[in-house]
């Protein structure tokens, strides 16, 4: 299956970006890698009909995955340096979710909580749950993947619940790692870019 090509270097570079900018181009990211692993369940035959399964799906891949970035950059960012960039890239995917569900699904009723509000709840719930499973330097371990693929299979029909734990953990789940790792490698990068050739050096002029 193809792979979704992730843009993720910024076009000015050789200084080092705030961790808002850094936390925003992550956001973007993150989003993409989230709505590539629903695209893939559905190629693979999974329903997940276009509605509240189809949100709650994507709440519960990017809480994993946003909690999977955060293991990623421990090492790479100070404590102050990494609260930032953590909470300004929960805060701008609550912010494209909130978006999206606005548009798809209307508005909340009076007294309920705001999409956003909903998704910050839903993080900070489970940040304590996958606080307890292991990183490693390949990535989440068995019990942290298998969690979400328990959490997935609560919301499939009975018909997917017999495959979707597998399915999640031997495909999406290293799909999408590999795909965070690249992103999240690009955003933090401080390189220069490669300079393309123009396109009279290209043409052979």
């Amino acid at each position: 299956m193809a792979k979704l090509r992730i843009k993720s270097q910024w076009f000015q570079t050789g200084t080092a970006k705030t961790p808002q900018q850094n936390a925003s181009a992550m956001a973007f990211i993150t989003w993409r890698v989230a709505q590539n692993t629903l695209k893939q369940m559905r190629s693979a035959s999974f329903d997940i009909e276009v509605g509240p399964q189809y949100f709650a799906f994507t709440h519960e891949v990017l809480v994993f995955l946003t909690l999977v970035v955060e293991r990623m950059v421990n090492e790479q960012m100070d404590p102050s340096q990494r609260a930032e960039f953590m909470t300004a890239l929960v805060q701008r995917v609550a912010l494209v979710l909130q978006d999206n569900e606005d548009t798809l699904l209307g508005l909340p009723a009076p007294g309920q909580m705001s999409y956003y509000d909903q998704f910050i709840d839903l993080y900070n719930q489970l940040a304590d749950h996958y606080a307890d499973f292991g990183f490693e330097a390949t990535g989440p371990d068995f019990a942290f993947v298998r969690y979400l693929g328990h959490r997935i299979e609560a919301l499939m029909p009975r018909k997917d619940q017999r495959w979707v734990v597998d399915q999640i953990m031997a495909s999406e789940v290293p799909d999408a790692i590999e795909m965070i790792q690249r992103g999240l490698q690009g955003v933090l990068s401080t390189e220069p870019r490669p300079k393309r050739a123009s396109r009279m050096a290209t043409a052979g002029v």
